[in-house]
């Protein structure tokens, strides 16, 4: 294909009176070509003559790139098959939309042609995005971008984003904390169920220790868990917690504009990554606990091509963790438990009667006494609920065991009731013993588990060593039998 340089090459040497030819031999060009260019070159040549203001126009047209015909070229890849299978993939991925009742999670061009991949097909994801693009009908104004760079340890960025999950309840709306290190392109979020203060500075605290320091700024949007008040046009009263907060850990905090996401562009385009990567192909999960898990992973793997181990070099040393905790007080109750909020939690029955300190985070809430943890619960979002730890009992049902089947303790955790009920109705005593030597109810199952399957095996190898002896017995007397040593 000729370039603009070989045209003007082609005028400026016939110009100088050299041949076609000898053109063709130096160029590498045909003669046809040659000829072609000339002759338009001639005409607009003679065109220009007392042409005055055009005459610009027409020297610029002389020098132009030269123009080819669009060929017709027939699909050789793509086939009716696939554009079919593109088209079902995207209407599945409408639904999933419309089921969620918004689009934040739709599947990305990429995820698309991936699953095509693994179903065997053999198409580009240049294709994919060809008939993507006609489907979705995409007509968007190309918008111009300043490119930003930042120094490693300088500038980590902070946004809440919202994500549609069922954990059980059906399709609820939940909440990503998302903070991005642009320096690094290091991105991590954590899962709530609400964007309130103690999740967003609960969600610092975590981040903190997971990587180990501190930036120097944070940025924020203008969020009511930064700025408590707008004073006059371009003022701020930053709230008091953030700053308690930022001051220990010595950062400082920089809220962007109004209506200025593009002041904080890496973690606005992170919360779209993150909702996408994690959660565009799994929405359900047993738990928030689980789903976290499962985040977690995913961000490992996310995360492999970042260079947070560079910039951890570069950030501000890490203090212990800054205490979220609202601090009060409350007397055990003569069943072993400290009403909190409403709810009764339980703790070790040998501090009924006695004052306890409780520590409660946004998630769960801690006992002390004398200074020394003593118990810790899950957080109950709910009114008028026993809270309960069986192994904070065991002193009490190990003096009265009779008293363990009908107990509050064991009635709150089913799986424990279930092997109780099965196994040890007549044998309390064995129950408690295997409780003793737990740490948890879930090991405790566990361990029931084990010592049945031992019982078994050992009943199973008893009657298969009894039946051994009875064949071989009788066949001994078959043998006396025959020499007839019994009469």
């Amino acid at each position: 294909m000729l370039n603009k340089l070989q045209k003007a090459q082609i005028i400026d040497l016939k110009r100088k009176g050299q041949s076609t030819r000898n053109i063709s031999r130096k160029l590498g060009i045909s003669r046809t070509t040659i000829s072609k260019y000339w002759n338009e070159a001639q005409q607009t040549l003679h065109a220009l003559e007392g042409r005055g203001e055009d005459a610009r126009t027409m020297q610029y047209e002389l020098y132009l790139e030269p123009q080819y015909k669009d060929r017709e070229s027939k699909r050789r890849t793509i086939t009716t098959q696939m554009l079919e299978r593109i088209k079902v993939l995207y209407e599945q991925d409408l639904k999933k939309n419309k089921a969620l009742r918004w689009d934040k999670q739709r599947l990305t061009n990429k995820q698309i042609h991936q699953t095509l991949i693994d179903e065997g097909y053999t198409i580009s994801i240049c294709s994919v995005n060809n008939e993507l693009a006609k489907l979705r009908k995409q007509h968007k104004t190309p918008t111009a971008y300043i490119k930003q760079f930042y120094e490693y340890g300088k500038r980590l960025e902070f946004d809440f984003g919202e994500v549609r999950l069922d954990l059980g309840l059906g399709i609820k709306t939940y909440y990503m904390a998302v903070f991005c290190a642009p320096a690094s392109n290091f991105r991590w979020c954590f899962l709530y169920d609400n964007q309130k203060q103690p999740v967003f500075l609960d969600s610092h605290v975590k981040f903190f220790q997971l990587v180990g320091g501190v930036w120097e700024t944070v940025v924020y949007d203008n969020m009511k868990n930064v700025v408590s008040k707008f004073e006059g046009r371009n003022g701020k009263r930053l709230n008091e917690e953030l700053q308690k907060m930022a001051s220990y850990y010595g950062y400082k905090i920089f809220a962007t504009n109004p209506y200025s996401g593009n002041e904080k562009g890496s973690v606005e385009r992170s919360v779209e990554v993150l909702r996408n990567r994690l959660f565009s192909l799994n929405q359900k999960f047993e738990s928030i606990e689980t789903a976290q898990k499962y985040a977690d992973a995913e961000l490992k793997k996310l995360n492999n091509d970042s260079s947070i181990l560079i910039e951890k070099e570069y950030i501000l040393p890490l203090p212990p963790p800054y205490e979220l905790a609202e601090f009060s007080e409350g007397v055990v109750s003569k069943y072993g438990f400290v009403s909190v909020d409403g709810n009764r939690y339980s703790v070790p029955e040998r501090y009924v009667g006695k004052r306890v300190s409780v520590k409660k985070y946004y998630n769960e809430v801690r006992f002390f006494f004398d200074l020394a943890e003593i118990a810790r619960h899950k957080r109950s979002k709910e009114k008028n609920e026993d809270i309960v730890d069986i192994m904070h009992f065991l002193d009490g049902l190990e003096r009265k065991p009779a008293a363990i089947q009908n107990s509050l303790a064991l009635r709150t955790i089913p799986k424990l009731k279930e092997q109780f009920d099965k196994h040890f109705t007549y044998n309390p005593r064995k129950f408690i013993e295997i409780l003793r030597t737990s740490k948890n109810a879930d090991e405790a199952v566990f361990a029931i588990n084990q010592t049945i399957k031992r019982q078994a095996v050992a009943a199973k190898s008893v009657i298969t060593a009894d039946s051994s002896t009875e064949v071989k017995t009788k066949s001994m007397l078959e043998e006396y039998s025959k020499l007839g040593r019994l009469q």
